[in-house]
């Protein structure tokens, strides 16, 4: 391969020059990627060493799905410059599935949502009138709004410890939050991209100083092991496969926007219909992949193709060595294990500024649109619907196991209908 340039597409730059863009790419999307397995980990009650290969499955799988996209496969993938990784929008779904039934149910549901991600992408063209940046944003917007609980649940200590609530807890939240928000907000370059990278850092390095991190899951940690086929078996419940498959072609219409974002902001110029295509179709197939390999659901990361966009850089070997490092981190379970000693009011800290940006993200998708009284009816009921039904899932008691499954755990399935419903059914002028 000759030597090209950072901003050619193709090609293969120095190293010298690849490796900081690579390095800078994997610390600005790491925690997001392994955060939902640690989070999902504790709501499962998995073992120490299970949490260790639910980590491992996440880096894993999120340096496959960008390889798949960064270098196609036949029809899989859009050969564009773009970084995946594990998703918060499937994560309140999952912590119902997980509360309802187990970690076999995501993964059944999982390769259930990759196909019919699959066939999203091969009628894109289509289904896209259905998911106008009005719809996307609200169910974005729920997904924010609902992950909230989980993050204060979090900074208290996480429900299932002792010390829950405590000061100490709080004080280390916020004193996590505090560092993410400033460097958010005055940080630079490096600085400003590992916020919270650094934030989790330092609340770390004082939880080591009060003596309440334990090592005792890195020390019995190998130092290399490959992922484990279904090591956490699948198994289908169509109420699962129901909420999941929702989230899985609503993915599958957002990634349209990053897919967009990344050419037009460092490409000058709109995605291809046969780009979108295959990169939704390899988006489907690399969560099927996942389901197999103990990853959980993936995503266009929309960190990254800031990134690419602002900085222009778009070669596609020097974010395949980002997915290499994520790869290489996937495959050392000793590193997956110290992720996992992270106390979980640190955790909280850095997590409940990305669930207020997930929020807002949604809320910029719908202000986009013209807030007339048919749009902000949309938005409303949706919302509150979806969040209000899930706060009050008792309300439910009464009908089906399943019905309360698809209904009464999640409130972004909810939201999601509500808004497509009202979308198609109400008057386009009031």
């Amino acid at each position: 391969m000759n030597q090209a340039s950072i901003f050619e597409l193709s090609g293969r730059p120095p190293l010298s020059k690849a490796l900081p863009l690579a390095v800078q790419h994997v610390v600005a999307m790491i925690v997001g990627c392994v955060t939902p397995a640690l989070i999902l980990s504790r709501v499962a009650g998995l073992s120490s060493q299970d949490s260790i290969i639910l980590v491992q499955g996440a880096l894993v799988i999120a340096a496959l799905a960008t390889f798949l996209q960064l270098f196609p496969i036949g029809p899989f993938g859009a050969g564009l410059p773009v970084i995946l990784g594990v998703s918060f929008a499937y994560l309140p779904t999952m912590q119902a599935i997980a509360g309802g039934y187990d970690l076999a149910t995501i993964f059944g549901s999982q390769l259930v949502g990759g196909l019919i991600a699959v066939l999203v992408g091969l009628n894109v063209k289509r289904l896209r009138v259905l998911f106008p940046p009005l719809i996307t944003g609200t169910v974005v917007f729920t997904i924010g709004l609902s992950l909230y609980p989980t993050a204060i649940n979090y900074m208290a200590g996480g429900v299932d410890s002792p010390s829950y609530g405590s000061a100490q807890n709080w004080l280390l939240a916020f004193l996590t939050l505090a560092i993410v928000t400033v460097l958010n907000h005055m940080g630079k370059g490096i600085f400003k991209l590992a916020s919270i990278l650094i934030g989790i850092a330092v609340g770390y390095i004082l939880s080591l100083l009060l003596g309440i991190v334990d090592f005792t899951a890195v020390s019995s940690a190998s130092l290399f092991q490959a992922p484990r086929l279904m090591h956490f078996s699948l198994r289908f419940e169509v109420a699962a496969c129901f909420s999941l498959g929702i989230l899985f072609a609503i993915n599958s219409i957002q990634a349209i926007g990053d897919f967009t974002a990344t050419t037009v902001g460092s490409m000058d110029r709109e995605p291809t219909n046969k780009e979108l295509k295959r990169g939704i179709v390899g988006y489907g197939l690399s969560n099927v992949l996942g389901s197999l390999l103990g990853g959980l659901p993936t995503a266009t990361y929309s960190q990254n193709v800031g990134i690419v966009t602002t900085t222009k850089v778009i070669n596609r070997y020097t974010l395949s060595l980002s997915a290499l490092i994520l790869l290489i981190a996937g495959l050392v379970p000793k590193f997956s294990a110290l992720l996992t000693t992270i106390p979980q009011s640190v955790l909280g800290g850095a997590t409940i500024s990305v669930f207020a940006s997930i929020a807002m993200t949604g809320m910029k998708l719908v202000v986009s649109e013209e807030m007339n009284y048919r749009n902000t009816s949309i938005v409303g009921l949706s919302a509150a619907l979806g969040i209000g039904i899930a706060d009050s899932s008792a309300a439910l008691s009464t009908f089906p196991a399943w019905f309360q499954t698809i209904f009464g755990e999640s409130p972004v399935v909810i939201a999601t209908i509500v808004a497509v419903a009202l979308h198609v059914m109400l008057p386009k002028r009031n």
